[in-house]
This record gives structure tokens, sequence and C-alpha cells, in this order.
């Protein structure tokens, strides 16, 4: 996949990866809504994100991967389910839950056995992922509750200069946020109908409905 970015945002991305490795927060345009994202392995940088999104401390989150043979590092096991809907939708609009492996740190999981995963199909996340040279928390950038910022200036509205870099990358083409499939059990189970449809992973493999943890 050719990965395409204008030199302006190219530079805001140089500078992002600087911030992501130095402790900061950066938010950032993906496939489906902008994001805020910090080094997962950066527990200050990642309570900060709690702090700024005002998000319950117990909500555990989400981390993106640069590539799909990420997954071996950060989930413990891969389901046959998972790796179905991992070969036909990722990269993608797709957040699977799995057991995690002991690379994803309390911080992130917030005392839970799984961790949600994803790799975007946006360059800008991507670039900043490989940059960094680790996952990037997922999360969206927006206070918790409120509407999941298109834009940048959508995520200045929200979160102001409690972000130290918001990168420009235009109006986020998804505009609806990922699905959430949880793979841990006997039959996945659907937790949020996002940007793919529930007839769309039922081509892959049977899911019941289930409810996200909020």
């Amino acid at each position: 996949m050719e990965r395409i970015v204008a030199q302006d945002v190219r530079e805001q991305v140089e500078k992002g990866i600087g911030i992501l490795k130095n402790g900061g927060l950066v938010a950032y345009p993906t496939d489906t809504v902008y994001g805020l994202g910090a080094a997962f392995d950066n527990a200050g940088a990642v309570e900060k994100i709690y702090r700024v999104k005002n998000r319950p401390a117990d909500m555990a989150l989400p981390l993106l991967l640069a590539d799909i043979s990420w997954f071996s590092h950060y989930a413990a096991m891969i389901p046959e389910a998972a790796a179905g809907l991992i070969a036909v939708f990722l990269p993608g609009a797709l957040t699977l839950v799995m057991w995690k492996s002991d690379l994803v740190p309390e911080a992130v999981s917030r005392g839970a056995d799984t961790v949600a995963l994803r790799v975007p199909a946006h360059p800008v996340p991507l670039a900043l992922i490989e940059g960094a040279g680790k996952p990037v928390v997922g999360t969206s950038a927006n206070i918790s509750g409120k509407p999941s910022p298109l834009t940048a200036d959508e995520v200045y509205g929200q979160l102001g200069n409690n972000v130290d870099c918001i990168i420009d990358g235009g109006k986020c083409p998804g505009g609806t946020e990922s699905t959430i499939v949880d793979v841990t059990g006997e039959m996945p189970v659907l937790l949020r109908e996002g940007a793919i449809s529930r007839d769309e992973i039922e081509k892959v493999c049977r899911v019941t409905a289930g409810e996200e943890k909020k």
C-alpha cells in the first residue's frame, strides 16, 4: 500500500514523532475520526490522556499498530475468527478486543486481561507509529461523552492547548468510529457497530451482539 503524505503534513508528523518520544500527546487524523495518541509504554503520557479527555480511570485504552504482524507481539493469541477478520478488514476500521500479551502495560489495560487493537488505513498514524517504533494510543480526540472530531479545528475546540500537537490532515474520510469485535470467547461479540457493518462482519464469521463498556 502506497502511503502518500503532503509535505506540510509530513513536517507535522516528524514533529509529532518527537513529541511522542518525549512523553507528549499528539492528535492526528485517521481513516475514521481524529485520534489522541501517546506512546503506549509511557505511563505518565497515558495518564495525561485520561486527564485531558476526562476519561473514566477504569476504561482501558485501545492501541494502534503499524502492521498486521504486530498482533503477534501484543495479543497473547490470535483465534481463528480473529485471523479471518484481520485478513479481510485490516488495515482498516476494525478494532479487535483480544487477550493481551505481557507487553501491554497496566496503564493501558487498567487491570483487564484484554486489549483493543487496530491497524489504521491512514498514512499519518502509520507514520507516527513507525517513527515512534511502538504502538500508539488510539482513543478519539474528544472529551469523553462529546462527539468524536472529524477535523483539527474540532479537536482544538474540545481539547485546546491540552494537546502538544494537533496534526491537521484535513477532514477524516471515514467520519464513523471503528467497529469493535471481542474475539476472546467461543463466539465473537460485536461490541460496537461502526464503519464496518454487522452484515459485512458476518460474511467472515458469526457474531453475537454485546455492549461496549463505557
